[in-house]
């Protein structure tokens, strides 16, 4: 019985630790909320990384999509409050700049970056969204 417990601790440990290491990647640089609203007209917060590329700043959503991703194509304005300033603004999907928001993402994100993706799977086909400011 006492190898029951024993494995069960140490598979219970490493659970701990890869939610550890995922919070410290995800949150170790910087974060910005993402406001939208639901179906019921709730509104819901989303901490995503963003990035800056030629006068805009982009969030960037796996091909495979999310629940936030679904949320800011229902709605044609999103807030996002970033550095303790909250802006509106309307989204456009940019895929041709897929490969350039990667690489910015991996080169401020880095290490981060890097577990994330192995988490939840691979950059590829991952989809820049451009802020376009109100």
């Amino acid at each position: 019985m006492k190898y029951v417990y024993w494995t069960v601790g140490v598979l219970l440990g490493l659970v701990i630790l890869l939610l550890g290491v995922e919070r410290l990647a995800a949150e170790r640089v910087e974060v910005v909320e993402l406001h939208t609203v639901d179906e019921t007209g709730e509104s819901v917060i989303t901490r995503l990384w963003i990035v800056d590329d030629e006068g805009y700043q982009y969030l960037r959503v796996g091909a495979d999509g999310s629940g936030w991703f679904s949320r800011l194509e229902a709605n044609e304005q999103i807030q996002v409050t970033r550095n303790g300033e909250t802006a509106t603004y309307t989204t456009a999907l940019r895929p041709e700049k897929s490969d350039r928001i990667n690489e910015l993402m991996q080169a401020k994100y880095t290490w981060g970056d890097s577990v994330i993706g192995t988490l939840v799977g691979n950059r590829e086909n991952s989809i820049p969204i451009e802020l376009r400011p109100l």
